[in-house]
């Protein structure tokens, strides 16, 4: 019971702040450090989802071998990202690298 009372919770909130914004539009003014700072969450978020998964793909602490699949795959995405800028094709490079690993490597 107690984890739908939660998940209404945050949908009211996000419902809340969502509406506010759409309703509010162009009189929602951010002073210009604030809208630098937005220009961050989605980074932080992704960064806040995906680093914990490739680290420790088991919840049991920090997995830093060559044996981790996620963190190969995490790591392959990195430098792809880093060298094309593309998203999609860092999407590609990361899963291709992290199942090749997987399937090939470790098996």
């Amino acid at each position: 019971m107690s984890y739908v009372v939660l998940i209404l919770g945050m949908a009211a909130i996000t419902w809340l702040v969502r509406t506010a914004v759409f309703v509010l539009g162009e009189r929602l003014v951010f002073p210009p450090i604030v809208r630098t700072a937005l220009g961050f969450v989605p980074v932080t978020v992704l960064t806040a989802i995906i680093v914990p998964m490739a680290v420790s793909p088991h919840g049991q602490g920090a997995e830093l071998t060559w044996r981790n699949p996620q963190l190969v795959g995490a790591l392959a995405a990195i430098a792809v990202s880093v060298l094309t800028r593309r998203p999609l094709v860092t999407i590609a490079a990361g899963l291709g690298v992290f199942f090749l690993w997987q399937g090939v490597v470790l098996h």
